[in-house]
């Protein structure tokens, strides 16, 4: 798979599966500009990385739910490489409460980043790509729970599950202009955000036991799946949600 020339905007590009995106699509050739917020060191470490192989990226500091901030974003990656011709939605939050105790600014802050931050990144990338004329590739990390229900996170599931819709609709609308939009759903893979749940062997094995391929999956393996969606391979691919879980969707409820 090859994209050399294109150019990508990962947003929280900087740690976990979002940083194995960039070097995904790095590796496959396309020059990255990695959306942080918050702390500059990792985003600015994985540049160095890759330009230390003799690959192009950058870093940019932006607050996804904020349009102006997403302006910027789009606009330093237009400066930097010539062109935005893949945008990966990868940001996400999450905090967990039971429904009656959310407090409204988890809920808002939740869905600001996870489902507003998704619209505002895809339309300012939908308007470049379109200006662009050559078509594009829009790619959402969903999350199974864009479907499956997880009690003490209903501000995530619906955001999740808004995502859902936002990527169907916005697919059917870009397709005359050549652009692709889909989601990739994750199951449960190992990354620093999850680290809780698997250093607690109790809770540990619990989700191994809803996983018919008992292990966690990598981020890498998320991040091979949404480079090929950006490839050419997957050109004919748009509207759809890849499911990545080891067979945990499957599994529920047949315990």
């Amino acid at each position: 798979m090859d994209l050399t020339g294109a150019t990508a905007l990962v947003t929280g590009g900087d740690t976990g599966i979002g940083a194995a995106i960039v070097r995904a699509l790095s590796a496959r050739g396309a020059n990255v500009a990695i959306d942080y917020f918050g702390d500059a060191l990792p985003a600015r470490a994985l540049v160095s990385e890759l330009v230390a192989a003799g690959k192009k990226a950058a870093a940019f500091a932006g607050n996804v739910a904020d349009a102006s901030d997403v302006a910027g974003l789009v606009a330093q990656t237009v400066s930097a490489f010539g062109s935005l011709d893949i945008l990966v939605n990868n940001a996400g939050i999450e905090a967990r409460y039971p429904f009656v105790d959310t407090p409204d600014d988890v809920w808002q802050r939740e869905i600001a980043v996870n489902l507003t931050g998704p619209f505002l990144c895809s339309r300012a990338a939908a308007k470049q790509m379109i200006a662009q004329g050559r078509g594009g590739r829009i790619v959402n990390v969903s999350s199974i729970h864009e479907d499956v229900t997880a009690p003490t996170n209903a501000p995530y599931c619906a955001a999740k599950g808004g995502v859902r819709m936002l990527m169907r609709t916005i697919a059917v609308e870009l397709a005359p202009y050549a652009i692709t939009v889909n989601n990739v759903a994750p199951g449960a893979i190992d990354t620093p955000m999850d680290a809780a749940t698997k250093a607690n062997r109790k809770l540990d094995t619990e989700l191994l036991d809803e996983i018919p391929l008992r292990r966690w999956g990598k981020p890498e393996e998320v991040a091979g799946m949404i480079a090929w969606l950006c490839g050419d391979e997957a050109a004919y691919v748009t509207g759809a949600t890849l499911v990545i879980d080891g067979g945990m969707m499957r599994q529920a409820g047949s315990l």
